[in-house]
């Protein structure tokens, strides 16, 4: 695994909260722009980095080159708040985990929160090491048209019903012990990157 230099990645002052948002954004679109502002607000964060991953383990066709997904989303996500990074590709992780392990090695003292869509909660229980994630940081997970009723079905919201928080309460998850995890529902953007490849306006 290769040294990586703090001041490669983004700055983030101890106690911040940190939401962390991973996929191919392959490529980028206005429905991640719109989960990413909300979850802004809805979970009280500091700051919020996209992590642009070099592939899905989970997807057998690799994406578009790196570049040219963070181009277009750096051009789409203008925040002062938000930074789209390469740090899966500068840690040299593949997994959600391993990630998570080497960016809580290199930021201790801040509070990080992944954030998902509901799709991926419905899928987690087959992502490496779910349990580990789930029991090292809080989860957010953010409503996505027709995903409701699989997401909170799903292995994972079954194994971890009682840890489930009310979105009343999803502004202190942040500041909560894992496992924790928040269900919100936010206004529909029926959109996704699948949908804007097969349109061929992209790659």
């Amino acid at each position: 695994m290769p040294i990586v230099a703090r001041h490669v990645l983004p700055h983030a002052p101890t106690g911040t909260a940190v939401g962390l948002f991973g996929g191919s954004f392959d490529p980028a679109h206005d429905g991640h722009a719109h989960v990413t502002r909300h979850a802004l607000r809805a979970f009280a964060l500091d700051r919020l980095w996209w992590l642009v991953s070099p592939g899905n383990p989970l997807k057998a066709n690799g994406p578009a080159p790196m570049a040219q997904r963070v181009a277009r989303a750096e051009a789409l996500m203008s925040h002062p708040r938000v930074d789209v990074t390469t740090a899966e590709a500068q840690l040299g992780t593949r997994y959600t985990a391993d990630t998570l392990r080497r960016l809580m090695q290199l930021y201790p003292g801040r509070r990080f929160v992944w954030i998902m869509g509901a799709d991926n909660l419905a899928g987690f229980h087959h992502w490496e090491n779910w349990r580990w994630i789930m029991e090292t940081v809080p989860v957010a997970v953010i409503a996505r048209p027709g995903q409701q009723r699989r997401a909170l079905s799903s292995v994972a919201a079954r194994a971890y019903a009682d840890r489930r928080v009310l979105p009343i309460r999803a502004q202190q998850l942040a500041s909560m012990q894992a496992p924790a995890w928040c269900y919100i529902t936010i206004p529909m953007r029926d959109i996704s990157s699948t949908q804007l490849r097969a349109a061929g306006g992209w790659g």
